[in-house]
């Protein structure tokens, strides 16, 4: 199935093609199929800035994966709500946490139409995930949905995911920071945060992330900040964080030694856990 591809039995999703999506921008740099020339042009300009851009974005993915294989195994965690969950590639959350734990219960949240329609196709078959197509800023709407409600027990621990979401959100009149205590707050104890965000590293690679974050805000996506590991910090309030805390994503217990210098970019996005006590 194609991005312009309506699901069978669903009315085709409205899906503006003059506009980056995020969704799809994310899935042209993974070399996905489901993207427009629009977000293709993004990521070409992006690569101007950085031709690791790649690999930039195969980090933040496996750091999806470690995270995921780390909180279904060694914490045991059967319930996830992925916020921001994108196009469908390999290695899902469901995938990944449902092979560690055949009981886990995945919900994926997410607005943008082409994740809508693919989403909800690729989910049909299986009863232990659901989709919900939900504003991922709005916490109280995504926690307070009926339909999550019932799929989910919140007097369980739950692991909440909003990997590569927060850094496009840019209101001065609600910071990422309330946001997440929005939803820290509705979780129970011993549930898990997991957060990766583009990062201004504050060193002699804050450069890169000042142009990199220069061409996602004035691309035709419009939205991509790079924060401070003090801001990413505050993205988790009233955590214990899992050691090794905020850490580049291709650092975050990685599944080898380390071969070779990093390239730039890579020190450009970073990630942690955390537990609510």
């Amino acid at each position: 199935m194609t991005a312009a591809e309506p699901t069978p039995g669903r009315p085709p999703a409205r899906i503006d093609t003059t506009k980056a999506s995020i969704a799809r921008v994310y899935d042209a740099a993974l070399g996905g199929k489901d993207n427009y020339e629009i977000d293709r042009a993004t990521v070409e300009k992006l690569a101007t800035v950085a031709p690791e851009i790649s690999q930039f974005t195969v980090d933040h993915r496996a750091f999806l994966v470690r995270a995921t294989r780390w909180l279904a195994g060694q914490a045991g965690i059967t319930q996830f709500l992925d916020c921001g969950s994108g196009l469908p590639t390999a290695e899902n959350t469901h995938q990944v946490a449902q092979r560690m734990q055949p009981e886990a219960r995945v919900v994926y949240v997410d607005d943008d139409p082409t994740v809508i329609a693919h989403g909800q196709a690729l989910l049909e078959d299986n009863n232990r995930t659901m989709f919900s197509p939900a504003d991922i800023f709005d916490p109280r709407n995504v926690v307070d949905d009926p339909q999550i409600r019932t799929f989910l027990d919140f007097d369980q621990p739950i692991a909440l995911f909003q990997l590569g979401t927060l850094h496009h959100y840019d209101d001065p009149g609600r910071t990422p920071q309330s946001i997440m205590q929005a939803y820290v707050d509705a979780l129970p104890s011993g549930s898990y945060v997991a957060v990766s965000h583009f990062l201004d590293p504050e060193d002699e690679n804050s450069e890169l992330a000042r142009r990199l974050e220069n061409v996602f805000l004035h691309s035709p996506m419009g939205s991509g900040r790079f924060r401070t590991r003090a801001e990413i910090q505050g993205m988790f309030p009233g955590l214990e964080m899992v050691t090794p805390g905020i850490e580049l994503c291709v650092r975050w217990w990685p599944d080898g030694p380390e071969v070779g210098e990093l390239l730039p970019a890579q020190r450009c996005i970073a990630g942690g856990i955390g537990r609510k006590p």
